[in-house]
């Protein structure tokens, strides 16, 4: 009689194997195996990272086998099983793979297709048809869309970390508490001594250092020693860990009504402010979005502020970045002064650093929060509805999904929600962020998450004009890296526009983002359809880029940039100066974080800059969703050109005393999961 060799691997995080008794019914072309039990005498199979053979002889030939049924029947008490993949060997000797990478829980079952990617034209019989109708079924009754707040992206319909789908929690749940990490990282710095010591000022700058920890990390510690000068102001407009929103300014907007007079003695090419301007030296960041954003009031015993503040940069002749004029309101006017490099040093100071608790404030907010976090749970959400597990565009992207819902759905468990840890310390705790998003919405276009395309559109792109501007040049090599693998995997499978076009679930999948994700706004340019394979491609790089390497880019430097302090107050005591020359330092003393506010916000940067302990880094794919040699090449191609791009990174930033690191690939993780 013929017989087939099973092979079972289970998964090697904790908790994976199980005790529970394991059926496995063959369904073949030309007929079904009986429901066999997966048990060798006086062994524990199924055992955490095991690889259990077994062998399940039949009565007659199945034919090419098309599906594998996996039964769990509870032995003892709930014993959820994490299987990674099973392998058959047919009686002719051909091997056939089935990824899984799923939990099977309680006394549930799965129906797994071999691995072999499958457009659905792909698809002939109809028991195949059915089964990727069923397994889209229902997912689209577990991943729920919901909407959290009113104008925000909609995001998954779960009150809890717990109510998830158990494929997409955590393997660790503790492992992602908030309260615990941000507890923990306090901890950890030495300061937890000051958490409780709300309303209690610092007595001047060095008395900072008392909560700052000199590790062995050279830009935390050379931004505390350099964080007054103009010229490290203006680097972080370009490589700190919000360098996005810097752009050359075409024309001195109305509402910053600066004059040559004003900035002749920071201008250094002996042009007046109107030519620099054509020559394109001067650049400009406008904090509009914080105008008439309310500030945190859930503590009655500190009145918190917010500012909304335009900040003038200009290239000198070393090509530098530095600041030239700061207003620190929208609306000029007597009480809303001009703040210049050449006023009082304290008066300079405290212009500088409401921009710098500004640019915390959108960091936070809107790039990292909306236009990483969100935007991705929309991207995952949309992939598991509508993308069965056999599709090659799912096992393309659910690397770049990994605990991207579940790291959200904990955030709006703990951290954003009504009382949350985000209230304790920023100053747009309390409602502030989320009026934030609602007002960010207009300008979450689909060219804004191109990265070449909102360089470009920002006027950032030349590496002659602006030669240090290293987030442009490492996103630059990095989205090209990813669009050739995504190139090269559409090209194994879509073999022309047309089937790009006739591909029923790509398109539920992109009508999805744009219906539910970005509300269905015209204006977002996000397509609702996608017709052309080039389109396809930018169309993934996009989801692999904003889900890998933006969220690295802004997330990972918050300890690096923001432990300092004075460089990114989350809050503000006093409200802005509205006039020159009565700055005392005890009066920017007294406008920065207390030392409770201080210690939160220190816990909270050094959390977030951590990366997970299972961290999967840009390129690396353990879980073998792909079986086809053509997709492993590309994917070695991809890591070949990763390794290239590591390499040319490490030797520029070699003797750097602020090397950037943050977009090298080895640095890079797959998804957003922190």
């Amino acid at each position: 009689m013929p017989s087939y060799t099973v092979t079972v691997a289970t998964g090697s995080q904790w908790f994976a194997g199980t005790d529970d008794y394991v059926y496995l019914t063959l369904q073949g072309t030309d007929g079904c195996s009986d429901r066999h039990l997966l048990d060798k005498p006086f062994y524990n199979d199924f055992e955490r990272g095991a690889v259990d053979s077994y062998d399940v002889t039949v009565e007659e030939d199945l034919g090419e086998i098309q599906l594998i049924k996996i039964e769990k029947r509870r032995y003892w008490y709930q014993d959820d099983w994490y299987l990674k993949y099973i392998t058959v060997k047919t009686p002719v000797g051909d091997y056939l793979e089935f990824p899984c990478y799923r939990w099977i829980t309680d006394e549930k079952e799965v129906v797994l297709r071999d691995g072999r990617a499958k457009l659905p034209r792909d698809d002939k019989t109809q028991i195949l048809k059915q089964h990727r109708r069923k397994e889209l079924e229902s997912r689209q009754k577990m991943y729920r869309w919901k909407e959290w707040h009113p104008g925000f992206p909609l995001s998954i319909d779960a009150h809890s970390h717990s109510e998830l789908p158990r494929d997409i929690q955590f393997d660790n749940e503790k492992g992602i508490d908030f309260i615990l990490n941000y507890t923990k990282a306090m901890e950890n710095l030495y300061v937890n001594r000051f958490m409780h010591m709300f309303q209690s000022s610092w007595s001047d700058f060095a008395d900072f250092e008392r909560i700052f920890v000199r590790i062995s990390n050279t830009i935390s510690e050379y931004v505390m020693q350099h964080w007054r000068e103009d010229f490290m102001f203006g680097y972080q407009f370009l490589n700190g860990c919000n360098p996005v929103l810097i752009r050359r300014c075409t024309e001195i907007p109305k509402k910053l009504p600066v004059t040559m007079d004003m900035v002749e003695c920071s201008l250094e090419r002996n042009l007046t402010l109107e030519e620099e301007v054509k020559q394109g030296n001067i650049f400009i960041v406008d904090y509009e979005l914080l105008d008439g954003v309310d500030a945190n009031k859930t503590d009655p015993c500190t009145i918190q502020y917010l500012a909304a503040p335009i900040c003038l940069l200009y290239k000198n002749l070393e090509k530098k970045i530095v600041p030239i004029a700061i207003q620190l309101g929208q609306k000029p006017g007597p009480d809303n002064p001009i703040f210049l490099p050449s006023d009082a040093t304290y008066d300079w100071l405290l212009a500088k650093i409401w921009v710098r608790s500004s640019d915390f404030h959108i960091h936070q907010t809107v790039t990292h929060l909306l236009r990483t976090h969100l935007v991705s749970e929309v991207f995952s959400i949309a992939m598991f509805r509508q993308l069965p597990a056999v599709h090659p565009l799912f096992k393309l992207l659910v690397p770049h999904m990994r605990f991207t819902i579940a790291i959200n759905t904990k955030a709006r468990e703990q951290l954003i929600c009504e009382c949350g840890l985000f209230d304790k310390a920023n100053a747009t705790g309390g409602g502030g962020h989320v009026q934030m998003v609602q007002k960010a919405m207009k300008d979450l276009t689909y060219s804004s998450l191109c990265f070449p395309d909102e360089i470009k559109a920002k006027g950032m792109d030349s590496k002659e004009d602006i030669p240090y501007y290293y987030y442009r040049d490492d996103g630059i090599k990095v989205w090209e890296a990813i669009k050739s693998f995504a190139e090269d995997v559409i090209h194994i499978y879509y073999e022309s526009d047309e089937v790009v076009c006739e591909d029923v679930e790509l398109q539920a999948f992109v009508k999805d983002i744009y219906v539910y994700g970005m509300r269905g706004v015209k204006a977002s340019g996000f397509p609702k359809m996608i017709r052309t394979r080039e389109t396809l491609a930018e169309y993934l790089t996009v989801i692999m880029f904003t889900t890998s390497a933006q969220h690295a880019a802004v997330n990972f430097g918050q300890y690096d940039w923001c432990s300092w302090i004075p460089n990114a107050p989350p809050t503000m005591r006093c409200p802005p100066p509205t006039e020159k020359g009565t700055v005392t330092i005890e009066q920017i003393v007294e406008s920065l974080p207390d030392r409770g506010r201080s210690c939160w916000h220190l816990g909270a940067v050094w959390a977030l800059s951590q990366f997970q302990d299972t961290e999967l880094f840009l390129g690396m794919y353990p879980d073998e969703h792909f079986v086809e040699k053509p997709v492993k090449e590309a994917m070695a191609k991809f890591r070949k050109n990763l390794d290239e791009i590591v390499s040319t990174i490490t030797e520029r930033n070699k003797n750097k005393k602020l090397p950037y690191y943050y977009l090298s690939p080895d640095r890079i993780p797959n998804s957003v999961a922190v």
